[in-house]
């Protein structure tokens, strides 16, 4: 419990590894304003160990349904469970009308959002988001902190997630890491799609070339980035393939073990930023303009054309030129700058 009753927050999270590490931001800044108030958050099952990584929350409640899944009846008893936790004020980060489910049945007395989705009534707290003020989705976070409409950016904290140094022995054990030799994790995923994927030659042809600068790398993802992973290893001893042989936990403790990362604009990125550790970002289909890694240490790669950013999952035009004119030459440059 609490310091006192009737104080503390429920933020009902976003669904995107992404989004949960920028919003630790809004966590911050709740606590800064509301020192004596708990933070608990409900999300998807896979956050939680990221959630449990940030000071700022006390407690990660699990909304046990997929991405893009109704569930009302699901949402209905997890609200009434959360009637006992006496929660002063709600913040519901997703847009959709189901996510302001929870809060409503949990009878929490305001109920804080954008104004999205027919939710009159469902919250009671609604905003107008002006994207002129708010162009990045941490702000957007933040400004819900606030007690009304902001009229101007709020100052961004960075996140920090929290790492265990002590683990990182276990995992490059455990993973068959040189503990001796530097490393770079690379991601070459992003969940979106192709369009924010830089091309695999390119990731494979910028192992080989930090490889034999007497780099190890680490190529980091999901079970369903095997294939794209395997096509980067290409079987070379340096070049070592742990997608889908990580959990979430153990990706934060190695990506802040590392010398350096390079990423495509992925939630692992925003981990890699939020661990602080030296990170080229390159962006395709997306704008930095909307989700930048929030870290001193990113330097973020990005062409701007015409057709840019285009935000589709797949190139529309067939040519992908926004990340195919990026070369591995850049991104190494930009790695040893």
């Amino acid at each position: 419990m609490s310091q006192a009753m009737g104080q503390d927050i429920l933020v009902v999270g976003p669904s995107w590894v992404g989004d949960m590490v920028m919003a630790q931001a809004l966590f911050m800044r709740l606590r800064q304003r509301h020192p004596q108030a708990a933070i608990d958050v409900l999300a998807p099952g896979w956050s939680l160990p990221i959630l449990a990584r940030m000071p700022e929350v006390r407690a990660g409640i699990e909304l046990p349904l997929g991405h893009g899944e109704f569930g009302f009846a699901v949402r209905r008893r997890i609200g009434r469970e959360l009637r006992s936790k006496n929660y002063a004020q709600a913040i519901v980060l997703p847009g959709s009308w189901k996510s302001a489910l929870v809060p409503f049945f949990a009878n929490i007395p305001r109920r804080t959002g954008y104004r999205r989705e027919f939710r009159y009534g469902l919250l009671n707290d609604l905003r107008t988001l002006d994207k002129g003020i708010l162009p990045t989705t941490v702000q957007q976070f933040l400004a819900l902190a606030e007690d009304g409409a902001v009229t101007q950016a709020p100052p961004i904290p960075p996140p920090r997630l929290r790492a265990d140094p002590q683990r990182v022995a276990a995992l490059r054990q455990q993973l068959g890491l040189d503990p001796q030799k530097p490393a770079v994790a690379l991601m070459p995923g992003a969940e979106y799609g192709p369009a924010k994927r830089w091309p695999p030659q390119y990731f494979a042809e910028l192992s080989g070339r930090l490889t034999a600068a007497g780099y190890q790398v680490w190529v980091l993802g999901s079970a369903k980035e095997k294939e794209l992973a395997a096509s980067i290893a290409q079987g070379r001893a340096d070049i070592h393939d742990l997608s889908g042989r990580t959990q979430l936990a153990d990706v934060v403790d190695l990506l802040a073990a590392a010398r350096a990362a390079v990423s495509n604009d992925s939630g692992l990125m925003h981990v890699a930023a939020a661990v602080d550790t030296r990170l080229v970002a390159i962006y395709g289909s997306s704008s930095p303009k909307m989700t930048p890694p929030l870290s001193a240490q990113a330097q973020v790669l990005y062409l701007g054309l015409d057709c840019s950013p285009c935000f589709a999952r797949t190139c529309p035009l067939g040519h992908l030129n926004c990340l195919r004119q990026i070369t591995p030459d850049q991104v190494l440059a930009a790695l040893l700058k």
